[in-house]
């Protein structure tokens, strides 16, 4: 079977040379950190699988699905996994660059090889900022809102870059479907390409061993069983970490993103510098902090290979570059060390719902206690059933843009109570439920310039008629008659 396949595909024999390779200077645990990325990269992907099978993407269901996981033993393990997988597999990638940094293996031939190192780190970050929505919580919201802001701000295609992440002017269902899309499918497809092309480009150029420019004094070694061995032993050693992990520090959920809230973010902690060197300017100065310098620093980065013009890879003949890793990394930790002392300064001025207050609410109403943002559900009158489903409707689909007592969000979306549209004719305003409306309007003399979607194709007629209902009967002062499912279905 073997020298059948052998014959077909020239497997057998590529596997033999690359588990005889030789590996310059013998095993060392300074080169376990690519094989251990490669495994977390493995890991991130079975359990964000599985994470598809449970996840439903859309303002309406990513809280209340990602709650409903969390209230399964199995389905909340997974999802600490996947967490706690996608730091390591930052860290890791940061810790295989640093490395590769410090031997100087970026120098000639290898110079496209450490492009496409820096690449997959970025796309790395991508995918823990797109994922870091998904949970369409009050963190989650706030801390990604405010990233698409950072974006917009970025010249010349910054607005248009985050109006199409966005998915319109403001946050909702197309936002989660976007970076869904981007986290699930575009971001991962193109990290396995580069994955590809780096291991591509390593097996084409060989291990570049230690920093030393006299392959004579290098002792020789085998990739396998030695460095196999070593690569196994600390991707088992991730593998624990993560599990323990999971279970001793699984992800925080707070309660359900509502934008008329107050709430200070906290970004991921692989943010955390970028957060305390904002920090540092002056508001007027927010561009510099957030898009040119890290802008700048990147370039650095990549071309590093050509900057460095040293004779060598030996470590005294780059002391220079050596000491400039060195203070950016110093650098780096004590932002990220400063942000987090601010954060835990802001949360304890602002305390939040424990994790089991907020899974033992309701989905449709989960919110502090005494908040501007509570659903209030109607529930003195024979017909408290339909209130209920009707407000369960608004607080799953209508309160993240309208807010929890229709209040509106400034600039974007009008307010539903107290607005004489809503009120009014019944035939127009099931005419916006269903069909959607975009463009400017005026509301009680403000003006308003959101989109709002058409729930036709996502709410049938009952649900359609019952917050119609509540809208025009429960919000503030409103006070007009219900409206019927016969209404919503003979509407076009």
């Amino acid at each position: 079977m073997l020298n059948w396949l052998e014959q077909r595909t020239g497997f057998v024999s590529a596997t033999k040379d690359f588990l005889t390779e030789d590996v310059p200077g013998g095993a060392s645990y300074w080169y376990v950190f690519g094989s251990a990325t490669l495994f977390a990269m493995i890991l991130q992907i079975t359990t964000g699988i599985f994470l598809t099978f449970w996840y439903a993407p859309s303002a309406a269901t990513a809280w209340e699905s990602t709650r409903a996981i969390y209230l399964d033993p199995f389905e909340h393990f997974v999802l600490s996994m996947h967490y706690w997988g996608a730091t390591a597999m930052i860290a890791l990638v940061g810790l295989h660059l640093l490395q590769v940094a410090i031997f100087g293996a970026y120098k000639r031939p290898r110079e496209l090889q450490w492009v496409v190192g820096v690449l997959l780190l970025l796309l790395t970050l991508v995918l823990g900022l797109t994922g870091y929505l998904l949970p369409w919580d009050m963190d989650a919201y706030f801390a990604s809102q405010v990233s698409l802001n950072i974006t917009g701000t970025a010249p010349i295609a910054g607005p248009f870059i985050q109006n199409v992440a966005q998915g319109g002017s403001v946050m909702g269902t197309e936002t989660i479907n976007r970076f869904f899309g981007l986290h699930v499918w575009l971001v991962p497809a193109l990290l396995i390409l580069l994955v590809g092309a780096h291991l591509f480009i390593f097996r084409h150029n060989g291990p570049a061993g230690p920093a030393n420019d006299d392959p004579r004094k290098l002792k020789a070694g085998r990739f396998w069983p030695d460095q196999m061995f070593m690569d196994t032993v600390v991707s088992f050693f991730v593998f624990l970490l993560i599990i323990a992990l999971s279970f001793v520090a699984p992800p925080f959920l707070d309660q359900k993103a509502d934008p008329t809230i107050v709430f200070q973010p906290y970004p991921a902690w692989y943010f955390l510098a970028l957060f305390g060197m904002l920090h540092l300017f002056p508001p007027q100065l927010d561009t510099v902090a957030t898009i040119y310098i890290p802008t700048f620093f990147l370039l650095v980065v990549l071309l590093l290979p050509w900057i460095d013009r040293s004779p060598t890879r030996t470590l005294n003949a780059r002391r220079g570059v050596l000491a400039s890793i060195f203070v950016v990394v110093a650098v780096l930790i004590g932002l990220s060390i400063q942000s987090q002392a601010q954060i835990v300064g802001l949360e304890a001025q602002n305390p939040h719902l424990t994790e089991a207050q907020v899974l033992a609410s309701k989905p449709a109403a989960v919110t502090a206690p005494a908040s501007p943002g509570t659903v209030a559900v109607a529930a003195s009158s024979g017909s408290a059933s339909a209130s209920a489903h009707g407000a369960t409707v608004f607080g799953q689909n209508c309160s993240s843009c309208h807010g929890a007592q229709g209040q509106g969000t400034p600039g974007a979306f009008p307010p539903l109570a107290g607005n004489p549209f809503v009120t009014g004719n019944p035939a127009s305003v099931i005419d916006v439920v269903k069909n959607g409306k975009t463009g400017p309007i005026n509301v009680n003399g403000q003006s308003y310039n959101g989109t709002m979607p058409a729930w036709k194709s996502q709410l049938d007629s009952a649900d359609i008629a019952a917050v119609i209902t509540y809208i025009r009967s429960s919000l503030g002062s409103n006070r007009a008659p219900a409206v019927t499912p016969a209404q919503v279905s003979a509407a076009k």
